[in-house]
């Protein structure tokens, strides 16, 4: 289990996520097709005991820290980012993250929380490595982390199945 954190820079805050933020809001996000297209999440319908069961679940892990992305003066809950998990023999770990709430779409809130997070696991973590897995359609993303820093090293073709294609 990791400590309490707060990423912040001028505009929003990711913070350790709670039982509290799993809310019918939270839950009308994974269940919309619009938001959880690229998520796989979309391969089982939700409810609120899977919600908290992943977020306690997360909570008490030693390998990944699930935050969540807020906005506002009234920390309003927008998405969520994940890094992890995190492998300590290869100091190496994965980042996964959505906006749920749609109002937010396409103004630089998930690159920001990238960076917030990327730079919280190699300054924080002693992260040596840090990746992200984008379907190719998924052009929001792939912006994101191009504007975070990230760069393309593959591209593995037919490896799964578009969720907008089927191909």
């Amino acid at each position: 289990m990791f400590a309490k954190y707060e990423l912040a820079d001028k505009d929003i805050v990711c913070r350790n996520i709670s039982i509290s933020d799993c809310t019918e809001e939270y839950l009308s996000w994974l269940n919309d097709k619009k938001v959880n297209i690229f998520l796989e999440t979309r391969w089982v319908n939700q409810d609120l005991f899977k919600i908290k069961d992943f977020v306690y679940n997360v909570i008490k892990s030693n390998h990944s820290i699930l935050f969540a992305i807020v906005v506002g003066n009234e920390r309003k809950h927008i998405g969520n980012i994940k890094i992890g998990p995190i492998n300590s023999h290869y100091n190496n770990a994965d980042i996964s993250y959505f906006i749920g709430d749609k109002e937010y779409w396409g103004k630089g809130i998930a690159t920001k929380a990238i960076k917030l997070v990327s730079d919280y696991g190699f300054n924080e973590l002693g992260l040596h490595r840090i990746q992200a897995g984008v379907f190719d359609e998924n052009i929001g993303s792939i912006k994101a982390l191009i504007k975070a820093g990230f760069v393309e090293e593959a591209n593995f073709k037919e490896a799964l199945i578009s969720p907008i294609t089927g191909k």
